[in-house]
């Protein structure tokens, strides 16, 4: 299966649910630690409850997770909006994430795992571009993009 190589998000303190649900759909390794571990300042608010980490999948994916500091609530509903930042990916305007795969054995359970709690923007099946296409915003409101490769000609 072909992935993105890194998926940077910023969270309101969902990160944790967010790396385990990831993990979950995608399998692999999850890493999952707070500012506390590291002895951040006592000033960063709630510093022992920020959480960052990643989940790395057995192909090589990695989806990044992170908190933003200080907050703590449910994700916007919609499809988040991205700015980047330091090298990661801070919520401020549409950001789509892609699974794409060879065949639909390949992105099926995927999207089965995406799909749970999500809104499905368009579902997954046959398209004009591709043996199978679907987009759906996910329960903490990312937007992926999951279809298989058009055949080469």
């Amino acid at each position: 299966m072909s992935l993105n190589a890194v998926a940077h998000l910023n969270f309101t303190g969902q990160a944790r649910a967010a790396l385990e649900f990831y993990q979950s759909v995608f399998g692999g390794q999850a890493t999952v630690v707070t500012y506390g571990d590291f002895g951040m300042p006592a000033e960063l608010p709630d510093a022992t409850k920020v959480v960052f980490g990643q989940v790395t999948a057995d192909n090589g994916f990695r989806v990044m997770a992170y908190d933003i500091p200080g907050t703590d609530g449910p994700a916007a509903p919609a499809a988040p909006a991205t700015r980047r930042e330091n090298g990661t990916t801070v919520t401020t305007e549409r950001f789509f994430l892609s699974v794409r795969g060879e065949t639909v054995d390949e992105v099926s359970p995927v999207w089965k795992g995406l799909a749970e709690g999500a809104t499905v923007i368009e579902e997954f099946g046959p398209s004009q571009w591709a043996p199978a296409f679907g987009m759906l915003t996910d329960r903490f409101g990312v937007t992926w993009i999951v279809d298989v490769a058009a055949a080469r000609s």
